[in-house]
């Protein structure tokens, strides 16, 4: 049976939206091909007509990701305390506990530093949220100052996920965004 291109199309999104999502979630090394094809109710022969490797179907895996969650990132920063809003949602235990639908620097960019294939994507997207954090960030280190938060929040969501204790996770998540809620309220309080 012959399908029209725009079902071809729509079956790559597909396959590239439920990797996106397994990759985010389970990482790119237990998400094998066979049973990825096989939750969308197509062969494992087949993928070969959509991708070229299974690195290729990260990359764009990940490049999905990042345009999933722009949206969302983009409202949070028109708010009014864009960066109290991130942060809070961000460091929350809904992030924690749905890695698959959150951001893939803690889990899918992580994954790919580790197997040594960066990403020009990750370069990307780092550099895009240091810029957006850095504009509401006082002071005239504001630049360096969004650095060591990003590699906060990244790094609590990577401690919290990873350890046994339910109690312990949630202190690192609480600890993290407390500690960066106060750095901004006090250095509000310090402006002229």
């Amino acid at each position: 049976m012959r399908y029209s291109e725009d079902h071809k199309a729509q079956t790559h999104q597909r396959i590239i939206a439920e990797a996106s999502e397994r990759f985010r979630r389970d990482g790119v090394g237990a998400t094998g091909l066979q049973p990825l094809m096989k939750a969308l109710g197509l062969t494992h022969g087949g993928f070969y007509a959509h991708f070229q490797s299974k690195d290729d179907l990260v990359q764009q895996a990940l490049d999905a990701a990042v345009e999933q969650l722009l949206p969302g990132v983009d409202k949070t920063f028109s708010e009014d305390q864009p960066l109290h809003t991130f942060i809070r949602h961000y460091l929350s235990t809904s992030h924690r506990d749905n890695p698959g639908k959150g951001c893939p620097m803690p889990t899918l960019c992580s994954e790919l530093g580790q197997r040594g294939q960066p990403s020009e994507t990750t370069d990307r997207m780092v550099n895009e949220r240091l810029t957006r954090m850095a504009k509401h960030l006082p002071g005239p280190d504001a630049d360096e100052q969004s650095v060591a938060l990003l590699s906060t929040l990244v790094g609590a969501m990577v401690l919290s996920r990873s350890v046994a204790d339910p109690e312990l996770s949630k202190r690192l998540l609480q600890s993290a965004r407390q500690h960066w809620l106060k750095q901004l309220e006090t250095a509000v309080d310090e402006q002229p």
